[in-house]
């Protein structure tokens, strides 16, 4: 190539190399130029799209208070409890520490949470690295103590950065005594569109304010919080006091529930009230459930059943003839064999009461449907209306407007309404029929007649605490100041009084403390008419009866077997759960020395089932208890052990009385069909017939008592 060649190759070299500088230099200036401009235009807005990518707004949940019995114990609290994931492909995690200890770890998670075994844990946490898994769920609902342990775990325990642990806290409510008063305690949906009982009732008390906190991203999506003046610190839900006593609580439920098996009913409860104050200590509600068997507390039959009461709507009816009827206790009628057609309709009696002419006192103590249909009959003929504004007056036709939601209103039909009023009205109306009330409401009337007139609001929360101290009290409520003449509420509590001691209830009787109440069996109504062996069974009353300070009711629905009448169905609970009561407080309350007054059982000696089982349960006799539902026990004593031996009486021979408690020996020799004359007191000591010779009904049975 000659020179002149070379120097026009050269040339051309150069001419390029410029043209490549002069390109390097333009994009260098404009890059310069593009970040001046970023810097000090679109900086300021830069930044502070990063820094807001950077943090986030977190809400801090406040825990939902506690819901107390009357002695503080723990009825509803809020537990921690935790979600756990783990970040199997995180790179901090080696292969070299992952192969080594992954089947430790698998092996550890079986034990721990018992769903899967370690085969299995092994193979889906590999499954899960391969796949480069973040965020793999371990296990949901794990326990605090569960999550120390996990803590503990091979590469787990390195923590979350380095082992790829997640823990996502949650809250769950729990119940410390499981299904006890369950349905009153209730529940809120996660969506807060269902509330049920006290923490719906109480939901914005319990609930708090939610708190918020600024957290900054780190490593691996992690935050951590950050000091800022606009955080807010959340503020626990309050705490409510119940008046509900978690040991009567668990007899009610106990009792309730013993009966229901015993009687196979499908529903049932039971409501003990505090006279003077109206505090429900406790409440107890029972439905079977045909899908496992088991009876459970999912609906409240107390506040939400109503239902035709029966012969317990006796004692308003017997006050309305008393207070504004112009009726007498000692007025006489006529009741003869126990049946009468009264405008059309039919009424009848369990049996013939006396000799068929019996005084007004009599026809409320052994519940006699024609006495009563008579009674207001003759007193409201002319002007039921009088009658009904009397109801009325003493607020049966009105809820209660207690808290918790889904009181029914009770149902009494006024003579106005000609279109529901028929010509058998007053006489169905006159034995508990034509109305329906639930037994909180019909409890709430019982307990103002044993508060001498006086009806209060049940009081189902007592206080409102904010750790620990008290912001709110609750105090009785009155609904009404007196619902009667102060005579007609003796006259009332002297017959229900007399119910136990001498009409239905007699099973009720004690020797440690009186009862008052009322028994009542009511057919249940279907779509086409009464349904045949359908009934409620109730007893409802008050004690001690001369000094009134718990009422209580129970109801059993549809039993099925044992009975179905209300003094042998619901009373033996209303029994267990009085004995109770009596035993752990009414008896220091009232200042009775109730230990001092109750003897050793003697070996054999026949007694009560009930009152046999608060004598031993009072002196505190080691024993053993395998019955359920017996009329009569004894106990067998061997050293300082005692146990339970249930007594049947066939009914075709005398029974050996001797031993007994008079009240026991004389119910039971005249529920057998004898004729009782008893000498002395105490116990009894001999009996004219001899124990074991064939009983013949109606014969004469004389009892020599000791003389202690």
């Amino acid at each position: 190539m000659s020179e002149e060649q070379l120097i026009n190759v050269k040339k051309d070299i150069l001419w390029r190399v410029y043209l490549l500088f002069l390109a390097v230099f333009i994009f260098a200036g404009a890059l310069i130029a593009k970040m001046v401009h970023i810097q000090f235009k679109e900086g300021p807005e830069l930044r502070e799209m990063a820094e807001t990518q950077e943090l986030d707004e977190f809400t801090i949940y406040a825990n939902r208070g506690n819901i107390l019995s009357e002695d503080g114990s723990l009825l509803a609290t809020s537990i921690p409890i935790f979600e756990i994931r783990m970040d199997v492909a995180n790179s901090n995690v080696t292969d070299e520490l992952f192969n080594k200890e992954i089947d430790s770890l698998a092996y550890y998670l079986s034990l721990l949470f018992d769903n899967k075994n370690k085969i299995t844990y092994k193979r889906d946490l590999v499954a899960a690295r391969k796949k480069g898994d973040r965020y793999y769920l371990i296990q949901r609902k794990v326990t605090y103590e569960q999550l120390k342990k996990l803590r503990t775990f091979p590469i787990l325990r390195k923590g979350k950065n380095r082992g790829g642990l997640i823990t996502i806290q949650q809250t769950k409510r729990e119940r410390p005594f499981g299904e006890l008063a369950s349905r009153t305690i209730g529940y809120v949906s996660r969506d807060k569109k269902i509330t049920v009982g006290l923490e719906g009732a109480y939901t914005d008390v319990l609930t708090g304010k939610d708190g918020k906190q600024i957290m900054r991203r780190i490593n691996y999506g992690a935050w951590i919080p950050i000091h800022d003046e606009n955080e807010i610190e959340p503020r626990d839900g309050l705490d409510i006091v119940t008046a509900i006593n978690v040991n009567i609580q668990d007899v009610a439920e106990s009792a309730l529930l013993g009966q229901m098996i015993h009687h196979k009913a499908q529903m049932g409860c039971a409501i003990l009230m505090e006279v003077k104050t109206g505090r429900i200590e406790a409440i107890a509600n029972l439905k079977y459930d045909p899908k496992d068997g088991y009876y459970k507390e999912n609906y409240n039959m107390a506040i939400a059943e109503k239902f035709e009461p029966g012969s317990t709507f006796k004692l308003p009816n017997i006050i309305a003839a008393l207070e504004v009827g112009g009726t007498k206790l000692t007025d006489s009628v006529i009741t003869g064999e126990g049946f009468a057609v009264i405008h059309g309709l039919s009424v009848q009696d369990v049996h013939k009461i006396g000799n068929g002419r019996i005084t007004v006192k009599d026809v409320f103590e052994h519940s006699s449907n024609v006495g009563m249909a008579k009674v207001i009959n003759k007193s409201f003929e002319d002007n039921p209306a009088q009658y009904i504004d009397f109801l009325y007056s003493m607020l049966l036709n009105q809820p209660l407007g207690i808290e918790l939601k889904g009181e029914r209103k009770p149902y009494i039909k006024h003579p106005s309404n000609k279109s529901i009023w028929w010509k058998t009205s007053l006489t169905a109306m006159s034995f508990g029929y034509e109305v329906e009330i639930t037994p909180l409401q019909l409890l709430t009337f019982y307990n103002a007649v044993a508060n001498d007139g006086v009806m209060v609001k049940p009081l189902f929360i007592s206080e409102i605490r904010d750790g620990g101290k008290t912001v709110k009290h609750f105090e009785t409520e009155v609904l009404n100041p007196q619902i009667a003449s102060a005579k007609t509420i003796q006259q009332a509590r002297q017959l229900m009084e007399g119910v136990v001691l001498e009409g239905t209830a007699r099973r009720l009787k004690n020797d440690y403390f009186t009862t008052a109440g009322k028994t009542g069996t009511a057919k249940i109504a279907g779509r086409n008419g009464y349904e045949r062996g359908a009934y409620n069974s109730t007893f409802i009353g008050y004690f001690p009866a001369d000094n009134p300070q718990y009422s209580c009711i129970v109801v059993v629905q549809r039993p099925s077997e044992n009975g179905y009448y209300g003094g042998t169905v619901a009373g033996p609970v209303f029994k267990e759960i009085a004995a109770k009561v009596f035993s752990t407080t009414l008896a220091f309350k009232l200042g009775e020395p109730d230990t001092a007054r109750l003897k050793m059982p003697v070996s054999g000696q026949v007694t009560d089932y009930a009152d046999l089982k608060t004598i031993v349960n009072t002196l505190e006799i080691n024993n053993n208890d395998f019955l359920q539902d017996e009329q009569w026990a004894s106990l067998i004593i061997t050293g300082n052990k005692a146990e339970f031996e249930a007594v049947d009486f066939n009914g075709k021979y005398v029974p050996n009385l001797r031993g007994m408690k008079a009240k026991d020996a004389i119910f039971l020799a005249e529920s057998l069909g004898l004729q009782t004359s008893i000498n002395g007191r105490g116990s009894v000591r001999s009996q004219s017939l001899k124990a074991g010779t064939e009983l013949q009904k109606g014969d004469k049975i004389n009892l020599q008592l000791a003389t202690y």
